[in-house]
């Protein structure tokens, strides 16, 4: 049922249910979902909880993954996808947009959408994508700062703190830096870009928390299943722009199609129907609020 009916868990309910996932035995696995409507297929898959990148929501406006978005932008697109699957999303906020105040304002506006979590990473501005060179980090000392004021200002939001320290400082930094983290109050650790299995079980023997992997595309870390990252010791696992890439692959075969053949028939064995369609945006219950708008009937081939 739509949204604007049905009473929308709170903030503190889904970082609730976030946590509860996160502790539970096995591993979660948590799909990017770069709008709403990628939310609704994945909600309808089965999947219980959600992540926004940052590289897929800039991706998806036709932007760059170089922090030039602004948080109240973020913001809007996760309240999207909370509103159409009431689900708990873990929100990539990079580097909080700034510095500690900066962070302060990001993790209101965030607890205001109803953002169970966010993920913040020790990456300084200009920041990249984690998997690429020229990466640089912030002070532990400033990190530290940035989670202690997530926890002052939304204390009700699950932090999730990433390191990109691998790459740069090496691993025995990157365990430094992540102990201190969790001291500061994280509730979940996030090793980025870690390149073996041997680096992965290396992180899970000193941390005490949830930890997090990054099973992205063309990435640093080898293709390794759910199943094989709970063995390593790891809770969580995101595919974080799954959506986008295969959504944009899928964009260009079509247009391809039209463009060559002067027709999408070729292509309609890989859309959705309208009958589908109508039935993951809950289009009925929609029209079904307004007794003047004729209800729609289809027709099997629709």
């Amino acid at each position: 049922m739509t949204w604007i009916v049905n009473q929308q868990s709170g903030q503190a309910e889904l970082a609730a249910r976030f946590r509860k996932l996160m502790e539970e035995p096995g591993i979660l696995q948590i799909p990017g979902t770069h709008d709403a409507m990628a939310g609704l297929i994945a909600k309808k898959i089965g999947f219980n909880a959600l992540y926004l990148s940052g590289a897929a929501y800039t991706a998806s406006r036709g932007l760059p993954d170089l922090g030039i978005v602004t948080s109240a932008e973020v913001a809007e697109r996760a309240r999207d996808i909370i509103r159409a699957t009431d689900l708990p999303v873990l929100v990539d906020i990079d580097t909080g947009f700034g510095g500690v105040l900066n962070v302060a304002r990001t993790a209101r506006e965030m607890q205001e959408a109803g953002i169970a979590a966010v993920q913040l990473e020790d990456q300084d501005l200009p920041k990249k994508c984690g998997h690429l060179n020229g990466k640089k980090l912030i002070s532990t000392s400033e990190m530290t700062q940035k989670i202690k004021m997530i926890k002052q200002t939304a204390p009700s939001l699950i932090i999730v703190a990433r390191t990109d320290a691998r790459a740069v400082e090496g691993m025995e930094a990157a365990i430094e830096r992540v102990t201190a983290y969790i001291e500061a109050g994280a509730d979940a650790i996030f090793p980025e870009a870690l390149q073996s299995e041997a680096e992965f079980r290396q992180f899970a023997k000193h941390v005490t928390v949830p930890l997090l992997a990054n099973m992205t595309e063309f990435g640093q870390t080898p293709y390794y299943k759910a199943k094989e990252f709970e063995e390593m010791g790891y809770q969580m696992v995101i595919y974080p722009v799954t959506s986008l890439r295969v959504a944009a692959k899928a964009f260009e075969r079509v247009f391809e199609q039209i463009m060559q053949h002067g027709t999408q028939a070729g292509a309609l064995p890989d859309m959705q129907t309208r009958s589908e369609l109508y039935e993951t945006i809950s289009y009925h219950d929609f029209e079904g609020l307004d007794k003047e708008i004729a209800k729609t009937v289809l027709t099997k081939e629709q």
